[in-house]
């Protein structure tokens, strides 16, 4: 898609404010102590004072972008853009000092050494043409204020041609909008774009899972639950395995099926860092070795096993066919944050959906009323600010930094005040945190084995309180229940033919972008979509 704008909408201001009477001003006594000239545009020549820093700003007309022909690129466009910006800052710093100086000018007319030597009609001659000169300023004030308006509509604006321009290639449905995007000039413009509006296309029952979606480490158990003698059944891309730690205390993974008579070995037990088929008691490793055979003779068996590995209180697995890759990734919450709760989950959702639900927020003041949103009012408007490239950023006006990190998992740290109730801008500007993990491990292609992991930067005494475990897990199910009913109807359109992915608006960004990388990996991509390399 070829994203275009008009190069009269996006130019810098050429009709500024009339020409002043003060064109010469001399060095005034005490206030300000400022001295300017001021040019036929009302900007100024040469100007000296004690908050020099302030005024000394370089006026940027003389380097506004030359761009030849009638539109302009998305390039020459955000250039044009960021001059607007630049020319609005130095505009309203010349405001200031308009205001600043003739202040000055009212002062040392009713300075009463000055009234001594003037008489009354020149004072008020004076006075008055003073009070016009003050209303012109502050006309100019408001005129610069609704340039920076209309500069910073622009900037939204563009900000929706890049996030179209990212649904290239996945049309499913077009039509012709038209935008009017107010000039920074005297005189308005009109812009019309009309191009194809792309969509993602996901719809109709899931596919199966693509190979190369299976080339990733994924956490399947917290440490914390898998004990010297216990086991852990889990589904993984719809195969059976089971966890369990060996005779050096290390994790294992194997099929969860007894190659003897294909009995469930989770059914059975853990004996010296064995795990025993409860059929025949046929007992394997953790490298899936069959070591022992009671009441017949031993046979070279051996049973499918997963790379598995242990990090940041989590056990990973490589469920791939390509060697597994040396970096596990940290989900550890950052410093200064305690650990309160780790709670598992099943869920009868694919996991890409709950991914996208997991990963939009603008839902929270109308789906989460009874919980954590309660009380939050609905903004004007939502959005989710993120580098160019890159699947982390934070939510405007929600003070809450999150991220998605391949290739199922997604962290956010919420600033907060008190439980329910939202404090600052951002969550720096936020005196306590709450640090979210959310593992979404495909377990089917309708079935989603859930890890989450809550973290406090305050009240450490809560993890001695009896029982606690049982209250964040009420809570979090709460929670996840009032998303719960509408991701399961979402699906049952999906499997039906609906696209739920028809109409992405800005503030489903890091959603799209998701889905716009788990496209890329399961196309065989040499370079995944907004993934960095370290």
């Amino acid at each position: 898609m070829t994203t275009f704008g008009t190069a009269t909408a996006l130019s810098l201001p050429i009709s500024l404010c009339r020409s002043t009477k003060l064109n010469t001003k001399k060095g005034i006594k005490g206030g300000f102590g400022v001295f300017a000239i001021f040019g036929e545009e009302g900007g100024l020549v040469e100007k000296k004072n004690a908050w020099g820093a302030l005024f000394e700003v370089e006026d940027p007309r003389p380097r506004v972008p030359r761009c030849k022909g009638k539109f302009l690129d998305m390039n020459q466009a955000l250039e044009v853009a960021r001059f607007d910006i630049q020319y609005c800052d130095w505009r309203a710093r010349q405001d200031l000092l308009t205001i600043m100086l003739l202040h000055e000018k009212v002062v040392e007319v009713l300075n009463p050494l000055a009234r001594d030597y003037k008489s009354i009609g020149t004072m008020k001659k004076e006075l008055a043409e003073l009070q016009e000169d003050l209303a012109q300023a502050h006309k100019q004030v408001h005129i610069s204020e609704a340039r920076v308006g209309a500069a910073l509509d622009k900037l939204a604006y563009m900000e929706e041609l890049v996030n179209d321009r990212l649904l290239q290639d996945r049309s499913t449905t077009e039509s012709d909008r038209s935008s009017f995007t107010p000039s920074t000039s005297s005189s308005s413009s009109l812009v019309t774009v009309k191009s194809p509006r792309k969509s993602l296309n996901v719809s109709g029952p899931v596919q199966p899972y693509h190979p190369c979606l299976k080339n990733f480490w994924y956490p399947v158990a917290f440490s914390t639950d898998l004990k010297d003698d216990t086991m852990i059944p889990i589904d993984c891309f719809e195969e059976p395995w089971v966890v369990f730690r060996g005779i050096d205390g290390k994790p294992g993974c194997v099929q969860n099926t007894c190659a003897h008579r294909a009995c469930p070995l989770h059914l059975g037990s853990v004996n010296e860092g064995r795990i025993q088929c409860p059929y025949h008691g046929w007992e394997y490793s953790t490298d899936g070795k069959c070591e022992k055979m009671p009441s017949t003779r031993l046979l070279n068996v051996k049973i499918r096993s997963l790379p598995c590995f242990e990090k940041g209180g989590m056990i990973w697995i490589w469920p791939g066919s390509d060697p597994p890759t040396a970096n596990i990734p940290s989900l550890e919450p950052p410093p200064g944050f305690q650990i309160h709760a780790e709670i598992v989950m099943e869920l009868p959702v694919e996991h890409g959906l709950l991914l996208d639900n997991l990963l939009d927020l603008a839902h929270a003041p109308f789906t989460h009323t009874s919980t954590f949103a309660k009380g939050w009012s609905v903004p004007s408007l939502v959005k989710f600010l993120t580098p160019a490239s890159g699947l982390q950023g934070y939510w405007d006006p929600y003070p809450i930094d999150m991220e998605f990190r391949p290739p199922c998992m997604v962290l956010s740290t919420i600033g907060i005040s008190k439980p329910g109730k939202l404090e600052g801008q951002n969550t720096q500007q936020c005196s306590t945190h709450l640090h979210q993990l959310h593992v979404c491990l495909p377990s089917s292609r309708q079935k989603t084995r859930l890890l989450y992991r809550m973290s406090l930067d305050f009240a450490p005494m809560l993890k001695q309180v009896p029982f606690v475990h049982l209250l964040w897990r009420y809570f979090a199910e709460k929670v996840l229940n009032e998303d719960l009913r509408l991701v399961v109807g979402q699906q049952d359109r999906m499997i039906n033919g609906a696209n739920v992915w028809n109409w992405p608006v800005s503030y489903d960004k890091l959603g799209v972008r998701y889905r716009l990388w788990r496209e890329a990996v399961e196309r065989g991509a040499k370079t995944l979509t907004f993934s960095r390399t370290k």
